[in-house]
Order: C-alpha cells, then structure tokens, then sequence
C-alpha cells in the first residue's frame, strides 16, 4: 500500500513540476486546478515531513 502511495505520488509530483516548467517557458499563467495541486502536493510534503519527525523524535526518546 505504502508503494502505491509512494509511485502515485511521484507520478503526480513529475507531471504537475514539469507542467509549470512548461508553463513558464512559453510565458503562459498556470491553469487554477494546476496551482492548487501544486499547493496541495506542498502541503502534503510539509505535513509528511512533520509527522515523520514526531515519529522519529518519539522513538529516540526526545518527545
């Protein structure tokens, strides 16, 4: 399960990193529902990022 999440993920991070490079060559604004993706998967990281500290920090003792 957790490498379905993973790939799918990546899979939606490549595409949406590579559309807004796009965008950006050819002057173009962003589509709305590609900065809100865009925000969501940051949003997703920060988050992940977090709790995987809690969790890491819980195990050594520190928390």
């Amino acid at each position: 399960m957790v490498e379905f999440a993973a790939l799918t993920y990546g899979l939606l991070a490549s595409v949406i990193l590579s559309a807004a490079q796009r965008n950006r060559k050819l002057a173009r604004p962003h589509p709305p529902l590609l900065l809100y993706t865009g925000y969501l998967l940051c949003g997703l990281s920060g988050g992940l990022a977090l709790a995987l500290g809690y969790v890491a920090l819980t195990l050594l003792g520190f928390a």
